[in-house]
């Protein structure tokens, strides 16, 4: 099925707003003072070394404090967050307060060791939250400038079930503005770097919980994910993320609120350095709604299906990198030889589509016919919507609040067609049923997380339909395990998405342990 002269028009006006965007950012952008042979310090206190079901086991057993976890962290923060620009806003004082309490309560406890893991699985132990999360008492803005001074007055649901089970907030983390970009960038907090190499970008929305995990300044943490900001920043990290089957995990006080039909596609769930981390934190998450999942089913790897997906054939995005495609093959590989089993390459034509499939469906209005909120409105708020035009102007002069990445998503926007296309509607459930077919409940295939390792600060200006190796995935609806592979030649995190058939979640988080087995996991930054 062709594409129509309307489709071709819009590709190439996509394309000539990214040559443009490069021409402006050339012209305009102020240069800031290189980074370039800064790095972080190496990891040198053993207690950040353990993943959070260890260090809730020794906090229970009273080999360790609370107190003393709770601070190796701060102090960790407060060694690596003056590189990073990951942490927006802390909460030291308070979290030692409760880490006391939390002491304390062990010394009194006197049902033992597995009445406190039965009821506080996460007791004393630190977290982190992406600052779109409303964590009381706390900043939410989402980056947005004219929401600064804006405090949350509740939890949002996760951050409240995390904190129920003994979890202890340090702080918030930076986003990209209004959670919408690839880089975590915003006018309020300023750019997050990543802990691998500061020049280059920690990924976003959710970059800001990617670069404090990555970094070692976090242990667990909480992220969201419409179109990768989860996988992205994990995958930019070398950490590990889960984008949840969506409506398992709630998504209610987050900023901004998703409209329309957005509440398919978004996922919240949980980032970790350590893939054991990933099933309690999920089962904890997910709340009342955890049944829904067979989070409990013992998975033997040997009876999967597997398969593989080397690319999208999408020539909209860059091809995927040689190192990417040889890491994907080593996984395959190492599955044929380890576990007995026959890796499958498969190829789904649709899948060139996926961005047309992915800005399709995140503008259709809701079974009331209500359409989501324009992002210039958002972007306006809570004044008027912004002009993109008047708004670059603006940036051009260095008036603007907003970033360029913004800006470029506003002007975008007035390149939408009120009415959806029906080949790309087709199409998108052409590759639905294929997926769901071959998937069924028993297989997984892997993806690349994205075309190429952590690019550049400002780069995916040039190149942003790079997110569709992840955004395709949530228009599919299906749950997906972002898993590091150990280091580039340039000491930069390789890894790939394991996704699985809806409700499927503990397939992706068995095959996660034992990719971390496999290829090491997360390495410190400070020791490459």
């Amino acid at each position: 099925m062709a594409l129509s002269l309307l489709q071709k028009a819009q590709i190439w006006l996509l394309k000539a707003v990214a040559g443009l965007f490069l021409k402006l950012f050339q012209l305009f952008s102020s240069r800031k003072p290189g980074l370039s042979g800064k790095k972080l310090p190496p990891v040198t206190d053993p207690l950040l070394l353990l993943s959070a079901t260890q260090l809730a086991r020794k906090i229970r057993r009273k080999e360790v404090s609370s107190v003393e976890v709770v601070q190796a962290y701060i102090d960790r923060i407060q060694e690596v967050n003056p590189l990073l620009n990951a942490v927006v806003k802390d909460r030291f004082a308070a979290a030692l307060q409760e880490a006391a309490q939390v002491d304390k309560l062990i010394e009194e406890e006197s049902g033992g060791e597995e009445v406190l893991e039965d009821r506080l699985p996460l007791l004393g132990v630190p977290l982190s939250v992406k600052e779109a999360f409303a964590l009381q008492g706390m900043p939410f803005t989402a980056g947005l400038f004219s929401r600064r001074g804006i405090i949350a007055n509740v939890d949002a649901p996760p951050v409240a079930l995390l904190k129920r089970a003994g979890a202890i907030p340090l702080g918030v983390t930076n986003t990209s503005e209004l959670c919408m970009w690839m880089e975590s960038h915003n006018h309020l907090y300023g750019i997050t770097k990543n802990p691998y190499d500061l020049e280059r970008i920690p990924g976003g929305s959710s970059g800001g919980e990617g670069s404090i995990l990555g970094g070692a300044g976090a242990v667990i943490g909480i992220g969201s994910d419409i179109g990768g900001s989860i996988r992205m920043p994990c995958f930019f990290n070398g950490i590990f993320g889960h984008k949840t089957t969506p409506g398992v995990v709630s998504s209610d006080n987050q900023y901004p609120p998703f409209s329309g039909r957005q509440e398919e596609y978004l996922s919240t769930g949980p980032m970790c350095r350590y893939a054991e981390d990933l099933l309690p934190m999920l089962k904890i998450m997910a709340g009342p709604n955890a049944h829904m999942l067979s989070l409990n089913t013992k998975v033997d790897l040997k009876k999967l299906r597997f398969f593989t997906v080397p690319h999208s054939g999408c020539l909209l995005t860059t091809p995927v990198s040689k190192e990417l495609v040889d890491i994907q093959k080593k996984v395959v590989e190492r599955l044929e030889a380890d576990l007995g089993v026959k890796v499958q390459e498969v190829h789904f034509p649709e899948l060139r589509y996926g961005f047309q499939m992915w800005d399709t469906y995140l503008g259709l209005p809701d079974k009331e016919g209500k359409s989501p909120r324009a992002f210039a409105a958002l972007l306006g708020e809570p004044g008027p919507p912004v002009r993109p035009l008047w708004e670059l102007l603006k940036w051009m002069l260095g008036k603007s609040k907003h970033t360029m990445a913004a800006i470029g998503l506003a002007l975008m926007e007035m390149t939408h067609v009120s009415k959806p296309s029906s080949s790309i509607i087709q199409k998108k459930e052409k590759l639905q049923k294929e997926v769901e077919e071959l998937l069924g409940n028993d297989g997984v295939f892997l993806y690349p997380s994205h075309p190429r390792v952590a690019p550049k600060h400002h780069h995916p200006l040039f190149t942003f339909f790079d997110f569709t190796y992840t955004g395709i995935l949530n228009i599919l609806g299906l749950p997906v395990t972002q898993c590091p592979l150990g280091l580039s030649e340039e000491g930069l995190p390789l890894g790939v998405q394991v996704v699985a058939g809806k409700l499927q979640d503990h397939l992706t988080l068995a095959l996660a342990l034992y990719l971390e087995k496999t290829f090491g996991g997360w390495r410190d930054p400070g020791a490459n």
